[in-house]
């Protein structure tokens, strides 16, 4: 099943949680921790990473399965 990949605030750290997961795949100390985690799954699953800040406002995506917008060249 192809669920996007958040990475978001925990309690201090960051967590990576599936898209419309209550609980946390995996928490970890640092962002890049994180991204990295979210990035191997969603290249497993060919889906979305999308990237929060602190704040919880989105910072990035990166897509890694069937992009609708793919970029050129």
């Amino acid at each position: 099943m192809k669920k996007d990949q958040h990475v978001v605030p925990h309690a201090g750290q960051w967590a990576v949680k599936g898209e419309k997961n209550e609980r946390a795949t995996k928490v970890v100390e640092t962002q890049a921790e994180a991204i990295e985690i979210a990035r191997r799954i969603a290249i497993n699953q060919q889906s979305e990473v999308v990237i929060h800040r602190p704040n919880g406002k989105i910072r990035d995506k990166n897509s890694y399965g069937n992009d609708d917008f793919p970029p050129e060249g």
